[in-house]
């Protein structure tokens, strides 16, 4: 194995680091990508298997707005598979099932107070949104303010009702694989807004789970790879250290090699930082940043039946639950209906609860919630289950993303990204636009290469960031309210208007009679 001295080592060989190193090698720069695993992919892991073709147990959706994912997509030839939403959703509360229109109605068990609890939350959520700069959230004016409370905290002093607690506690789970009262609300709002506003970022059509690639999410990863050619990624190399001097960076990993390149990009998760010696040492502040950023908690199932019975019974598969076992599901067929499974996230405390069973009794966990939420006995019957427990990867521990508690990204923030000499940081954690997702890190690997660029005096500092083109193939469409969101009040806000109606009606009833 040839041992000359590199341009850049790239350190983790998922969408981030490969998307780093696509970008410098078509700038002529000689990379080298280091994977502790033995696949690329990072966190978008394809399983392979003649009993259901293949599974993404990872990283999985795509939707419009997420320009870059789909340029790279595109350039790779991959091709795509809408998710399924058509037919009734499930809402499970309160061990009770009840189906309705996601598109056209809410739940009929929703009283007026929930209605107008929940969206005064949603647009609360979305206004305090738009005054967070994507680049550094910390200089929101409000920063201080929203990074010393939790989502539950904010749920508890703001919001009346309970549905439009639960509702938000789904959301972070879905988003963040985490609980209200384990997340920052300055945090939740960052991921709100650099994924374009709650509406697009918690929806299907037009949003961000609108589609799914066709053969697996990996291939993004593979097919970079593939780019880069033989000798340029090289598997089952764990780093150990990463020694800096004057003129370069020295890079031992657990097997003895040891590696020499001009700079380096790491673009594993920042909590896996803590496994490598740094010299000299990381700064006393990325170190408590590291401490502070625990991955979500998440196991992904995959339950197979005979058949896709929850047609039949008019259901699009989608059930969502803060009660249940299961946070929140999808369909998971192949484009031509073959290999029909129920997919189910197990997030927050939801998965660190389930993930003390086994995988049988998580099985038998999962079916029998099915066969409440669908109403039939048929879903205790499935013929295969998969599932991946993310909190047990060792090079990932946990999914899909960092989640900060509260008070660390306005002390610590500031530092997720900063250079450390001669050593970048890319990861879907460091990008400003769809943190957390696939299009996310690669904004961020192809920054950090930029940034090496820029250092080494080819490009211009304004070169760095770079707006991604709108897609013309799978364009973003605006959300409009209705003239019901936009006029429904608050429920503090109606029990005003029904004191103050009250008050004029009785000031006018003693005036009458006076």
């Amino acid at each position: 194995m040839s041992k000359e001295k590199r341009d850049v080592i790239v350190i983790g060989a998922g969408i981030s680091g490969l998307s780093a190193a696509r970008l410098l090698q078509d700038q002529g720069q000689n990379v080298l990508v280091l994977e502790a695993r033995n696949r690329v992919g990072g966190r978008t892991y394809t399983l392979k298997d003649p009993a259901f073709q293949y599974l993404d147990v990872g990283g999985t959706y795509v939707g419009p707005g997420q320009n870059r994912i789909i340029r790279v997509a595109k350039e790779l030839g991959i091709q795509y598979q809408m998710v399924n939403e058509a037919r009734r959703t499930i809402s499970f509360r309160n061990g009770k099932a009840e189906a309705f229109d996601m598109k056209n109605s809410v739940p009929k068990s929703l009283g007026i107070f929930d209605l107008m609890d929940l969206n005064n939350a949603v647009r609360l959520i979305d206004a305090y949104a738009k005054e967070i700069p994507v680049a550094a959230p910390w200089d929101a004016p409000r920063a201080s303010e929203w990074d010393s409370m939790t989502v539950q905290s904010w749920l508890d002093a703001t919001c009346w009702c309970q549905y439009t607690k639960e509702a938000i506690t789904i959301i972070c789970r879905a988003s963040n694989a985490s609980e209200p009262c384990n997340l920052s609300f300055l945090f939740f709002l960052w991921g709100i807004t650099v994924g374009g506003g709650l509406t697009r970022t918690m929806s299907i059509t037009n949003g961000a789970q609108e589609r799914k690639f066709v053969g697996g999410a990996m291939q993004i990863s593979e097919g970079l790879a593939g780019k880069l050619g033989k000798g340029h990624v090289l598997l089952n190399h764990v780093v150990s250290s990463v020694e800096q001097s004057d003129d370069g960076v020295k890079v031992t990993t657990q097997n003895g090699d040891v590696f020499e390149a001009s700079y380096m990009i790491s673009a594993v998760p920042m909590t896996l930082l803590g496994r490598i010696t740094f010299k000299p040492r990381l700064p006393s502040a990325k170190i408590q940043l590291i401490q502070c950023m625990p991955m979500g908690s998440v196991i992904k199932t995959f339950t197979f039946y005979k058949r896709n019975f929850w047609k039949d019974l008019d259901y699009s598969g989608i059930v969502f639950s803060c009660d249940g076992p299961i946070s929140g599901t999808y369909e998971d067929c192949k484009p031509d209906g073959s290999h029909p499974a129920i997919m189910g996230f197990m997030n927050g405390e939801k998965a660190r609860k389930y993930s003390s069973l086994t995988k049988e009794e998580r099985k038998k966990v999962v079916c029998e919630y099915y066969a409440k939420a669908f109403g039939t006995d048929e879903a205790l019957h499935p013929i295969n289950y998969v599932e991946l427990n993310w909190m047990d990867e060792e090079f990932s521990g946990g999914c899909y993303m960092v989640s900060l508690p509260a008070g660390v990204l306005t002390q610590f923030g500031r530092v997720m990204r900063e250079p450390l000499g001669r050593v970048y940081f890319a990861g879907t954690e460091t990008a400003d636009q769809w943190m957390g997702y696939m299009d996310g890190a690669i904004q961020a690997g192809e920054r950090a290469g930029r940034e090496i660029l820029h250092q080494k005096g080819l490009i211009s500092k304004d070169e760095i960031w770079q707006e991604e083109p709108e897609s013309l193939d799978i364009p973003a469409k605006p959300f409009d309210d209705s003239i019901v969101e936009r006029l429904l009040p608050s429920v503090p806000g109606f029990l005003k208007l029904v004191v103050t109606a009250t008050t004029l009606v009785a000031a006018g009833a003693i005036a009458f009679f006076l």
